[in-house]
């Protein structure tokens, strides 16, 4: 099977400023793929790269089997594309502005873009210039998504949408895989990307250090957890979780207790409901705090 987008040792550098080193990717159809990396990690290089927004210093890439850097009108005609930055005709409405992107395309059917709106509460009829930011990405999401593309690439997509809305937009994400899209979105929330990827690639400084399943990512990482026991109550197995795998920084303040645990669910929430809590609190843990503990601190820190 043909892969959808392949990127190979893609390489953008800015003089002696940091961009991306051989960044390599094979993101298979209809897989949703998660770019995940902190605020400068190279993201936006990696896309604006393989969309032919960029030329590379090196390396190469083809969006289904074609090189943007070649034939970009062709290799564009099955893209989706909505940069992290854009700008719309001010003194245009969307409606409009899905017309005419609709013409640019040999006059594509432009019913769906209403069901997007729809789905995200996005006003296709208002001027652009009176659209807060938040307003004018979802007309973003639908000058992307409208043409139903083969191939959907989307950088940071959520910023300035609500919590709902962005609820709304991973649904539409979900849908276009089950029609077959391919999906790549570049993110810096965890769990947006766990919620609807298939894999996750991960870059950091420029590197793409790693390719996980979200799901495993996720548990693999530490938390936090902190419980309330009742005020004149007691613990019997507090020496048993204190000495259980994965629990460290083990603290006992009576009637709290503390600690990080990094191991099986189920196995801890069984031991603590062996005496009555008041509060139980597990933090996820940030993505940074995914790179420090899993991946290092250092440039070359981790698996790939």
């Amino acid at each position: 099977m043909q892969s959808a987008i392949q990127t190979f040792n893609l390489t953008k550098t800015y003089g002696k400023n940091r961009g991306i080193t051989d960044v390599s990717l094979d993101i298979r159809p209809g897989e949703i793929f998660g770019f995940l990396g902190p605020n400068g990690a190279g993201k936006s290089t990696a896309l604006r790269t393989l969309t032919a927004l960029m030329k590379p210093t090196s390396g190469s890439c083809l969006i289904m089997g074609i090189d943007p850097h070649i034939n970009p009108v062709e290799a564009m005609a099955n893209v989706g594309n909505l940069p992290t930055e854009f700008s719309l005709e001010d003194r245009a409405s969307g409606r409009s502005l899905v017309n005419y992107f609709s013409a640019l395309r040999g006059g594509v059917d432009t019913s769906f873009a209403d069901e997007i709106a729809g789905r995200i509460d996005a006003d296709l009829d208002r001027p652009v210039r009176k659209l807060s930011r938040g307003n004018k990405q979802k007309i973003g999401i639908v000058l992307a998504m409208f043409h139903r593309p083969p191939v959907v690439i989307l950088d940071e997509p959520t910023g300035g949408l609500d919590p709902l809305v962005q609820e709304q937009f991973l649904e539409i994400l979900l849908d276009a895989k089950k029609l077959g899209q391919t999906v790549l979105f570049s993110s810096h929330v965890l769990s947006e990307v766990e919620r609807v990827a298939d894999r996750v690639g991960i870059i950091r400084e420029g590197e793409m250090i790693a390719v996980e399943d979200p799901h495993q990512l996720t548990s693999k990482a530490i938390r936090k957890v902190r419980v309330r026991f009742p005020e004149n109550g007691e613990f019997t197995a507090l020496r048993q979780l204190e000495r259980m795998p994965g629990v460290e920084q083990f603290a006992w303040h009576q009637p709290f207790l503390s600690f990080d645990y990094a191991g099986d669910a189920n196995a801890l929430l069984r031991l603590l409901a062996s005496d009555d809590i008041e509060m139980i609190d597990i933090e996820r843990p940030s993505l940074e705090e995914i790179f420090l503990g899993y991946y290092g601190s250092g440039r070359n820190g981790g698996a790939a």
